[in-house]
């Protein structure tokens, strides 16, 4: 049996995109020359920090996020996800904690929504 504790991030110093794993079943890989900007907000209780990509919008809610925060400054931090519940009481005091990733997609003039097939004008 592992004693090692569960991480929800990495980070390396030779990464040129970020990892994210949405779900099990979806991952997407953003690239750090499309890295807009970054928000970290706590209420106290919890901590949000924003990614802003060209094209996404990354949301992640958790505990102890400034670590991941600093990793995403040095273009490092090479992948997100969510720990599952079970892990989670392994967790060490201080260790980051992410319970939610939402991923948006940021609709821009250049970047329409795509057209639903079926739906075209005739």
């Amino acid at each position: 049996m592992s004693t090692k504790t569960p991480e929800c991030w990495a980070s390396d110093p030779q990464a040129r995109a970020l990892r994210i794993e949405i779900s099990p079943e979806r991952s997407l890989v953003l690239p750090f020359d499309e890295f807009a900007w970054a928000e970290l907000v706590s209420d106290g209780r919890e901590q949000q920090l924003k990614l802003a990509f060209a094209a996404h919008e990354v949301l992640v809610r958790g505990h102890t996020l400034r670590r991941i925060e600093t990793a995403m400054q040095r273009m490092e931090l090479s992948l997100l996800r969510k720990l599952p519940k079970q892990p989670r009481s392994v967790v060490e005091p201080g260790q980051a904690v992410i319970l939610e990733i939402v991923v948006s997609e940021i609709q821009t003039s250049a970047n329409p929504p795509a057209e639903s097939p079926g739906s075209g004008g005739g």
